[in-house]
């Protein structure tokens, strides 16, 4: 069977799964649609918050930008930043705010600074971390969509839209929650069959984490020395030891993500969903169980496909891909515009350098290396397939997760808890579908206009989290001195600071010719670049914080005793109803 065919039918396969466990789980109440009745076993959530967790950013491009734009050891950020988050957001915030008890974390900000307009700011830091991570996540689905439906890339988005409009809307949190279960299987074998395969083509070794450190097939020379040597012939830096622009910006990236991580509302309210404290601190445990079996497998599949890559384009002779013999994966991705090339000699060969002045290759898009990666190794077609089964389901539950988020922030926060407090819940319901549609709306249009590639757009949302959400949660679990003034200014102070910062390097919301200092290292603080900004935001939001409350009464003890309440992580019912 031809690979298109193929593609077609195990997408088909699984498109057809989630949909029909959206029409099986769909939400008949407020409660299944923003925490799924709060009865989810914790190996089920422990499942689901790993492939809400692993999105586009994780499948599809995390392997590529360790193998191109972070140069190898570079590329280590986001693992550290990612899997340590995971750690704090587990141990520090999820059983505390599961013991609070409720639906969003804008309402438990709401409550523990005894503020509406706390809410409210929450409400916005929220929608603008979600809005620009699901950027990511919807150029993930287009780039997916186009390269193996062989559409274009904005027909691809349109119609993972329609698939995400179809099982978020109708199911909530419930529906979202069983579709995501089924997407985590999907793209774990999707991201670890074809890395055994290629481990096993390079070194023999069926592991891949092991296969990276181990020699290539027929040779004693180590698969990772080989890597070192070819890229630093072409005039590249060694592969094993490149560290991303300086050290302090390897360190402010890393803790940016990791705190990022423990931020992001998409996956607290996760935690929200399970019946017991205790389940919140045993699905975490899961979680980071499922989720390191891709996140060990990374660097392996980012380092066979940098070497495969190098390998192919340099052709049979070492001298250059000749043009007539390119692969037909190679004349595929032309065609989505995600590769391209430009003989610039005319010599009918294609080079591939670190010399701009040499260099053929003018695009090779970081998102393709793990979708091209089966194809390049010449694998079966039913291990590509399945792995657009994978990066699709990747990318469309995390995007399911987000949206959510934001819904439930409109309708919930803001509708039901500050503009119409007395709203029945059906009303409220149709509100959540209503808010969702248009958030799928938003997402859409700003896929079709990303500020960057996939996992660049999602490590901004990481620091806009980290400078806003973080420190408001620690402080309101952690301190019973800070008071509503001080969670306000705080908040507005680090994702403002952390979005002048940007903004001001980057473009006024990404927009070209709007950047009023160069975006190069020479203008950046203390050599921060603007996505791993993230963690001067939150010094910043809690220095505001603690010096504004100093100055202002402190918090009424009832709200001193909530937070007495909620820091001895035992005890809880189901999430309270409203």
């Amino acid at each position: 069977m031809d690979l298109q065919t193929l593609t077609y039918i195990v997408v088909g396969f699984t498109f057809a799964l989630y949909i029909g466990i959206a029409i099986w789980a769909r939400a008949g109440s407020t409660k299944d649609f923003y925490v799924a009745g709060g009865g989810i076993h914790p190996i089920q959530n422990g499942m689901a918050t790993a492939a809400d967790w692993m999105s586009a950013a994780s499948f599809i491009s995390m392997a590529g930008l360790i193998a191109l734009s972070y140069g190898g050891y570079g590329g280590s950020v986001f693992l550290m930043g990612w899997t340590g988050g995971y750690v704090i957001l587990a141990m520090l915030l999820a059983p505390y705010l599961r013991k609070y008890g409720k639906f969003t974390v804008p309402e438990f900000i709401g409550d523990r600074f005894y503020s509406n307009s706390a809410r409210t700011v929450a409400v916005l830091c929220l929608i603008i971390c979600s809005v620009t991570y699901v950027i990511g996540q919807m150029k993930g689905v287009g780039v997916a969509f186009s390269r193996f439906l062989e559409v274009d890339y904005d027909t691809g988005l349109y119609v993972g839209m329609t698939i995400v409009f179809f099982y978020a809307v109708l199911g909530g949190m419930k529906g979202i929650t069983y579709t995501q279960i089924a997407q985590y299987c999907v793209l774990i074998l999707a991201y670890t069959i074809p890395a055994i395969f290629i481990s096993l083509q390079l070194t023999g070794n069926p592991l891949p984490q092991l296969g990276l450190g181990s020699t290539l097939v027929g040779t004693d020379v180590y698969l990772l020395d080989k890597l070192d040597m070819v890229v630093t012939d072409l005039g590249f830096k060694e592969y094993t030891t490149n560290v991303r622009l300086s050290g302090i910006n390897m360190f402010a990236y890393t803790m940016s993500l990791m705190i990022g991580t423990a931020g992001l509302p998409h996956v607290i309210i996760r935690f929200f969903t399970v019946p017991k404290v205790k389940d919140a601190r045993s699905s975490a445990g899961w979680a980071l169980v499922f989720i390191a079996i891709l996140y060990t497998t990374a660097p392996a599949v980012a380092g066979m496909a940098r070497l495969n890559l190098i390998d192919t384009l340099g052709g049979e002779d070492g001298q250059g891909l000749v043009i007539e013999d390119r692969p037909v994966w190679f004349e595929n991705w032309e065609k989505t515009g995600l590769l391209q090339f430009d003989d610039k000699n005319g010599d009918g060969r294609i080079q591939y350098s670190a010399d701009k002045e040499v260099n053929e290759m003018v695009k090779i898009d970081n998102d393709i290396m793990v979708l091209a990666n089966p194809e390049i190794a010449k694998l079966p077609n039913w291990v590509i397939a399945l792995v657009a089964a994978g990066g699709l389901a990747a990318a469309l539950s995390t995007a399911a997760g987000l949206l959510l988020a934001i819904s439930s922030a409109i309708s919930h926060d803001l509708l039901k808890g500050i503009l119409t407090p007395n709203i029945s819940e059906k009303a409220e319901l149709n509100a959540s579908r209503i808010a969702m549609a248009f958030a799928i709306a938003g997402a859409g249009y700003l896929g079709l206009n990303p500020p960057g590639f996939a996992a660049g757009t999602v490590a901004l949302a990481f620091g806009l989290a980290a400078s806003s959400i973080f420190p408001a949660l620690m402080m309101g679990i952690f301190s019973k001195g800070i008071t509503k003034e001080g969670a306000i200014a705080g908040m507005i102070g680090g994702i403002g600071v952390t979005l002048f910062y940007v903004f001001q390097h980057k473009g006024i919301m990404f927009i070209p010719g709007t950047a009023f200092l160069g975006d190069t290292p020479a203008n950046w603080f203390l050599g921060i670049e603007p996505n791993a900004f993230g963690v001067v935001g939150a010094v910043v939001n809690f220095a505001v914080a603690f010096a504004v409350s100093k100055v202002t009464a402190a918090p009424p003890q009832e709200v001193q005793d909530l937070v007495e309440h909620i820091r001895v992580p035992v005890g809880s019912g189901e999430a309270n109803a409203h």
